[in-house]
């Protein structure tokens, strides 16, 4: 079946890709394996060359890369020429980087000499999903690259067209051929390349549910794998919080993509001293952006991805508020083409409810009083989910213990929104995943750390 494109503004088709056959799939499979044998000798300074000069044709090309997103998965054009500036530093930050980052370690043993070496491991399959569609992938590919593994990637099939735009990236940038390949290939055919002798490891972000399969795939032939999974990242309003702040970071967290993102806020839990106050400063910052066709330059926030995502987000909302939540803004299908959806919030928000326990993916908040900051921190981590969280108060020792050592999620910031960054490392615990990407740790997930021991 070939893959179809679809532009959310208006749910029609506009481009189709044929799909890659299984023995289409395996060449590529053995090409990756034999371009490994020399790329993985390449010195570090030929590697970050060619890094650097991805990050220059991203940033000539940016304005076509981020229409490409618009038309693919409704992404505003500055949010797009955003995402490429940042894909163009991650390359650039590893560039810089990665020989320092892996250098082998010396350690003093019985041996004449003893060190630490850290060599890659070969083949990595990236399955990556549509919400960022460059961001992800070079998340994985810079550090990857860098470390002289060569990479698979099997795109979500929304975003074939941009798959296809960053395995031309990395060939005008001048990486050797077959370092870099796109995969055109659905779900059901990745568990084959999981399961291929020549692939090493497997990296995902996604969903939960798609993070235990793949896991299964990769357990069953002990390779490993780094998983990015769902987020409900829970930000907590205390009562000394400067509420104007918090709201208009808290709005601008739960409206990144149009709300498809799995480390932005969804979760507002609120001590109930200032909730009045917070819903209505967090209404006000939710009216603010302009809902329309993402490539129009004055357009804040574009439809979400896909018509049938909208309708599962809409039937959340309509659950939660049979079941007792208060909308005090949006809740309502445009009645308009395409996968639009307003800004909404719900209030009253309870365990039990939908708004409570799942993933809102869309622009969708929800507000959880509570009685105090102790109810406030149980409330955070009553969650399977743990890839960020955020507290907002004035008192910042508070903040950073409460940061630090209460909060569940692999990253927690005081008064600031939830946020990548190549200089940080990257990752959830509980159903959020495990494993680390970005910084020296995400580097260091596909290496082998190999002791040598010279007598």
């Amino acid at each position: 079946m070939p893959m179809t494109a679809v532009n959310p503004v208006t749910d029609h088709a506009i481009a189709e890709y044929p799909s890659m056959t299984p023995a289409e799939v395996r060449a590529i499979v053995r090409a990756a394996r034999k371009a490994f044998e020399a790329w993985r000798r390449t010195p570090f300074a030929e590697r970050a060359a060619v890094l650097r000069e991805a990050g220059r044709v991203l940033r000539a090309d940016a304005n076509r890369l981020a229409r490409l997103m618009a038309q693919e998965m409704g992404k505003p054009l500055a949010a797009g020429e955003s995402e490429i500036e940042k894909c163009a530093w991650v390359c650039e930050y590893y560039a810089e980087q990665a020989e320092g980052f892996l250098a082998p370690e010396q350690v003093q043993t019985d041996a004449t000499r003893s060190f630490v070496a850290f060599e890659p491991l070969g083949v990595i399959l990236a399955i990556m999903p549509w919400n960022f569609p460059f961001w992800q992938v070079f998340r994985f590919a810079a550090p990857g690259l860098m470390a002289g593994n060569t990479g698979l990637l099997k795109h979500a099939s929304n975003v074939p067209g941009c798959a296809l735009a960053i395995e031309e990236i990395f060939r005008r940038a001048g990486l050797p051929e077959n370092v870099f390949r796109t995969l055109l290939i659905d779900s059901k055919a990745a568990a084959a390349v999981i399961r291929h002798p020549l692939v090493s490891a497997v990296t995902l972000t996604g969903s939960t549910q798609a993070g235990q399969a793949v896991a299964r795939a990769a357990a069953a032939k002990l390779k490993k794998c780094v998983l990015e999974l769902g987020g409900s990242d829970a930000y907590v309003i205390l009562e000394d919080a400067d509420l104007a702040h918090a709201a208009e970071v808290c709005a601008r967290s739960r409206l990144v993509n149009s709300g498809q993102s799995c480390i932005a806020a969804k979760r507002f839990i609120v001590v109930q001293k200032v909730r009045e106050e917070f819903e209505r400063l967090l209404v006000a910052e939710m009216r603010k952006p302009r809902l329309g066709d993402p490539m129009d330059p004055e357009t804040d926030l574009g439809p979400m991805a896909r018509v049938d995502l909208r309708d599962d987000l809409h039937h959340q909302v309509r659950r939660s508020i049979d079941q007792g939540a208060r909308c005090l803004l949006g809740g309502e299908i445009p009645e308009r083409p395409g996968a639009f959806y307003p800004p909404t919030v719900l209030t009253d928000v309870k365990r039990g409810m939908p708004a409570y326990g799942e993933e809102l993916f869309g622009p969708v908040a929800a507000i959880i009083p509570v009685r105090n900051e102790k109810a406030a921190i149980r409330v955070a981590n009553d969650s399977v989910f743990g890839l960020g969280a955020a507290v907002f108060t004035r008192d910042i020792l508070r903040g950073t213990e409460i940061a630090t050592r209460e909060l569940e999620a692999g990253s927690c910031f005081v008064n600031g929104l939830v946020k990548s960054d190549p200089r940080l490392p990257f990752g959830g615990i509980k159903q959020s995943g495990y494993g680390r990407e970005l910084s020296h740790f995400g580097i260091r997930e596909f290496v082998n750390v190999k002791t040598v021991w010279v007598g």
